[in-house]
């Protein structure tokens, strides 16, 4: 049934992505404030047809960052950024350069303003990374990053890269981490199986700003890892029923 239901799910999330996309082209001309409007729809109809179709709900723990905010989150599946957006509202999220040369997404991602990275850039990557999101901080925009730079699979070794790091210390703020665990749920060959359960995202207690590089990285590894151990266990004690 899993398998019957995901696939019958993936009609529904084509169906509406293409649907949106063509009907949200003439926003490209639109202040991207209509785009933003856009892509929480999305989200909705595709959280609701994970909950009717695949029996997939979610829930929130812990306080919801207000904006202006730096936030780093665990990444195991597409549900994690989905989620993020919808849930901190106007987020700006720093991802892979290459999801912007996806038709329509990657189009709808550069209409939204966020911060892609080459991977391979180096320090002026992070330069360029650093100084779009205080940018973007002085609109009010609350900065998300994903630690780890891709996502993993629920329970692999962690590997936190210094991108995070770099807007910490830059920007001199706190760092609100936040766990999941999605990639239990969602999962599968390019994440097709949709498992029926509940998704938990916990949002942890922010760290606060002026810890040096090594002593930040390992606390906020530390307690991202902490929080997902407990919530992928909770979620497999939940999937075993």
């Amino acid at each position: 049934m899993t398998i019957f239901r995901s696939a019958i799910f993936i009609l529904w999330f084509s169906l509406i992505s293409a649907t949106l996309a063509l009907v949200f082209l003439p926003a490209f001309l639109l202040p991207r404030s209509v785009t933003v409007w856009m892509a929480h729809c999305w989200t909705a109809a595709s959280f609701w047809g994970l909950k009717v179709i695949c029996g997939l709900d979610y829930e929130v723990r812990g306080e919801i960052p207000p904006p202006g905010r730096l936030v780093a989150v665990k990444h195991m599946s597409m549900w994690d950024t989905m989620a993020i957006h919808y849930l901190l509202r106007d987020p700006i999220i720093v991802l892979k350069r290459q999801l912007l040369y996806v038709p329509f997404y990657g189009w709808y991602l550069k209409k939204t303003g966020m911060i892609s990275v080459n991977r391979e850039g180096g320090a002026n990557a992070l330069r360029r990374m650093t100084d779009l999101a205080r940018q973007h901080f002085a609109r009010g925009h609350t900065v998300v990053i994903f630690p780890e730079g891709t996502r993993k699979q629920a329970g692999a070794p962690p590997d936190y890269k210094p991108g995070v790091a770099a807007l910490y210390a830059q920007l001199d703020v706190e760092c609100i981490p936040a766990a999941l665990n999605s990639g239990l749920f969602w999962t599968g060959f390019l994440g097709f199986l949709k498992k029926r359960g509940k998704i938990v995202i916990e949002f942890l207690k922010p760290i606060p700003p002026g810890l040096k590089r090594r002593e930040f990285m390992a606390r906020l590894e530390t307690e991202i890892e902490d929080a997902t151990r407990k919530l992928i266990a909770e979620g497999r004690l939940l999937l075993a029923k």
